[in-house]
């Protein structure tokens, strides 16, 4: 069947076109587990592998930096790959990279290679981004009442690959030092297999690819409004103040939330917790991160995008405070600061997402999406960055005071969004 007999039976077709949403969202899931576990490695040990391999706290903050910058470049190129090509090459390279990127971590530390550390922390940071655009493919042909379930549902998947990733800790340190490269390097072992494992999946499965059909469909209407300009069409289709309150309101939940998630695991390490420990509490704020995303998903489409982003400055602002004044000897505090931060975040990616799906058009709509998360990771970059900084001179509980504050600002903006358009 040639392609363009293969769109019109789509097109003809709403039927179809269901089923097609709902094959989709199957075979993103199945790439998100994978993905979900790639992405837990550079979170749980990143920042505790360079703090080894550097040899002071203040740089324990870049892994995450470089992460999101590589993630940022990554963003923007899988987009534009995604826009021009199909979701199908453009996540399916950016997974591909990941991979390659967690194999040079691992070859990095095996010989104690700083340059190469960074380099490959650079590239693996494409996983992390393509797990993120991944939850894009999932909208492109959903209605406006289910696009942020489709979000969530792409999001929750993410879980049991991000939750289980983390609790492997031990596990893979010990099967790193079975063969021969340090113990911190084990989970980039996992990574490397899940990431390519997740790029497989959807180089292989994801056919006929769902941005195709969008844009054939989309080009239909506008054929349907034949008094309109193609120009004067796509400008009904997208509202820029709706793109701006989207980008703005993921952009501040990845600030706060990279900064006090990257300093967590070198806090605990300070007051005498081991991997396993740590990796239980980053596995539970991962959790927190993606397992709520069906009810999210549901709220935002029920109870509107800026009622849940204002929910997202709320929770951020619970995590701050109670991190801030966690005893260093509670467990539970600190997974309940942690849960709350995951939390925060899950409910300001979802609404911010679908403020962004829902204010573009299909012509433009992976670019646009690859852009605002470029953003996102510069964002993710700058916390990380300054993450570390801020604790060596000052502390833990002064980065997680400041992150919470810093929340607030999604209040403003949602009134702001609010003034001229119904959330």
């Amino acid at each position: 069947m040639s392609q363009s007999s293969m769109l019109y039976r789509f097109i003809d077709s709403p039927e179809k076109q269901q089923k097609l949403y709902r094959r989709t969202l199957i075979i993103v899931v199945i790439s998100q587990i994978f993905g979900g576990a790639g992405l837990a490695a550079g979170v749980t040990v990143g920042a505790l592998l360079a703090q080894d391999m550097l040899g002071a706290d203040s740089y324990a903050g870049l892994p995450a930096a470089l992460l999101t910058l590589g993630s940022a470049g990554a963003a923007l190129l899988i987009g534009r790959l995604s826009q021009r090509y199909s979701r199908r090459f453009g996540l399916a390279t950016g997974f591909l990279a990941g991979g390659i990127g967690a194999i040079g971590v691992v070859v990095s530390a095996a010989t104690n290679n700083i340059l190469l550390l960074f380099a490959s922390l650079l590239i693996y940071g494409a996983g992390t981004a393509t797990n993120l655009q991944a939850r894009y493919a999932g909208t492109d042909l959903a209605t406006s009442t289910q696009r942020a379930t489709a979000i969530s549902i792409a999001m929750v998947s993410t879980t049991f690959g991000a939750v289980a990733g983390p609790n492997l800790v031990g596990v893979m340190g010990q099967f790193a030092m079975s063969v021969g490269v340090p113990a911190l390097s084990g989970p980039f072992i996992l990574a490397a297999a899940a990431y390519i494992l997740a790029g497989l999946v959807l180089l292989v499965l994801l056919r006929p690819d769902p941005l195709v059909i969008a844009k054939a469909l989309a080009e239909m209407q506008k054929t349907n409004e034949s008094n309109l300009s193609d120009t004067n069409f796509k400008k009904l289709a997208i509202n820029k103040r709706g793109i701006v309150v989207g980008a703005t309101v993921m952009v501040l939940t990845q600030i706060v939330m990279v900064a006090i998630m990257t300093m967590t695991p070198v806090h605990m390490g300070h007051h005498g917790y081991g991997l396993n420990e740590i990796g239980l509490v980053i596995g539970i704020h991962i959790g927190a991160m993606y397992l709520p995303s069906l009810l999210t998903g549901l709220l935002a489409d029920k109870i509107g995008r800026t009622a849940m982003a204002i929910a997202s400055g709320a929770t951020l602002l619970a995590a701050g405070v109670v991190a801030a004044v966690a005893p260093t000897d509670s467990m539970l505090v600190l997974i309940t600061a942690l849960a709350l931060l995951g939390l925060g975040w899950n409910f300001g990616l979802i609404s911010g997402t679908a403020l962004i799906v829902d204010s573009t058009h299909p012509s433009t709509r992976a670019k646009t999406q690859g852009t605002v998360d470029v953003l996102v990771a510069l964002a993710g970059a700058s916390g990380g960055a300054l993450s570390g900084m801020v604790v060596a001179h000052s502390s833990y509980a002064t980065l997680s005071l400041a992150g919470g504050i810093l929340s607030l600002l999604l209040i403003p903006t949602v009134i702001w969004s609010r003034s001229n358009n119904k959330g």
